[in-house]
Formats: C-alpha cells, structure tokens, sequence
C-alpha cells in the first residue's frame, strides 16, 4: 500500500510540474477585420542581439514548428537570410526581397526587456506532527535538536517581457499583436517552446490562423 501511494504521490507531481508554465501572455490585440486564413508562406522574425543568438534561433525553431504543427508553410528568416537579414535596406527592398522569396506574411518575436529580480527566502524549521515521544523532555529535545534548520538566503530570477506581431504582406496591415511575460525559464529550449505554443495557439484563438493539423511536415 506504501509503494501505491508513493507511486500515485510521485505521478501527481509529475503531471503538476508538467502543466506548470513560466511565460503567460499578458495582452493580445486582433485587427477588427481579420479572418482566419492560410498563408503561402510565413517567415519567422526574431529581433534578439546576436550575442543572444541561441535564443534567438531556438526561439524562431521553435515558433515554426508550432505554425507548421497548424499545417502553415514557415520559414526562419536567420536561417533564409543570415543575422543582417535586412540591414541597409529600405521597405521597398525588403518588401521585394520577402516578395521573391514567396513570403506573405511576417511574424515578429522581439525581446523587449529582460530584468533580474532578487528576492530574499526566509529561512523556516521544518516540523513533523505531534509524536508520543514529546511527552519526555529528553524524547521532545533530541527531536528538535536534529531537525534541519535552513538559513535564510538571496535568489535571482530572470523576467522577460516580449513582444510578437504579424504582419499580412499582402496588404501590409497588422493583424495581430501579443505581449507576452517569461518568468525564470529552466533553459532557454524550454522558454522557446513554451513561447511558441502560447503565442500560436492566442492566434488560433484570436482567428488570425487556420487549423489545419498535417498539412506541413
């Protein structure tokens, strides 16, 4: 019965920590006249420093896997073009540029801002219930005396705050605009995939994209 309740204990935790997400999208905008729609090809914008170019292709992998799971056609525009993609050049040239590729629409992910936050973390005695043994000072003060005090102590945290809009090229009009708050993410695999998702599946929602599982691998 022991092993039973540890097993199920351990399995509630598992779907707990699973269904736990460190980024929320804080506010989204849809343009009045948007219709849900597949588009022949999106490209993948991530505006990230390149000394943050790890984040930066993960998050653009990571977004277009999500959009091709939709049975959308994405491309990344690091991977097409390079990290200078469209450096010295006008709208007029990019808009071509895009153009040639096939490219209709254009999805941003900018990191706005990142702060640290340290907090302090009290230190706590950690009990266990009531036990016959406290009867006896000498039973109640062996007890005590080895339970594990732990020190107070400082930890920092990460916060990003992002920014993802998408653009129709067709009519050069923004359809749809999310701000989005990453707190503390364990890696920054886990910070793109869950980036991606959330922002994906707001679009879904918002009628921005179609559905239509399958359609890309």
């Amino acid at each position: 019965m022991k092993n039973i309740l540890i097993a199920a204990t351990a399995t509630m935790v598992l779907f707990l920590l699973m269904g736990c997400s460190s980024s929320k999208i804080t506010s989204s905008w849809t343009a009045g006249n948007t219709t849900a729609k597949k588009f022949n090809k999106i490209m993948v914008v991530a505006l990230i420093k390149e000394s943050n170019r790890t984040i930066r292709e993960k998050m653009e992998q990571h977004m277009i896997q999500d959009l091709k799971d939709l049975g959308q056609n994405a491309v990344s525009a690091y991977e097409e073009y390079g990290p200078k993609a469209f450096s010295n050049m006008d709208e007029t040239a990019v808009l071509e540029k895009l153009k040639n590729s096939n490219v209709d629409a254009v999805i941003t992910i900018v990191l706005l801002d990142k702060e640290k936050e340290r907090q302090y973390v009290p230190g706590k005695m950690i009990y266990t219930p009531y036990a016959s043994r406290y009867n006896r000072f000498w039973g109640y003060y062996t007890t005590i005396y080895d339970r594990i005090y732990t020190p107070g102590y400082y930890e920092t945290s990460n916060r990003y705050f992002w920014e993802s809009n998408f653009y129709d090229l067709s009519t050069k009009e923004l359809l749809y605009s999310s701000q989005t708050q990453s707190f503390d993410p364990a890696s920054s695999e886990i910070l793109a995939h869950e980036y991606g998702k959330k922002v994906v599946d707001n679009m879904i929602k918002k009628n921005v994209l179609t559905n239509q599982p399958g359609g890309i691998k």
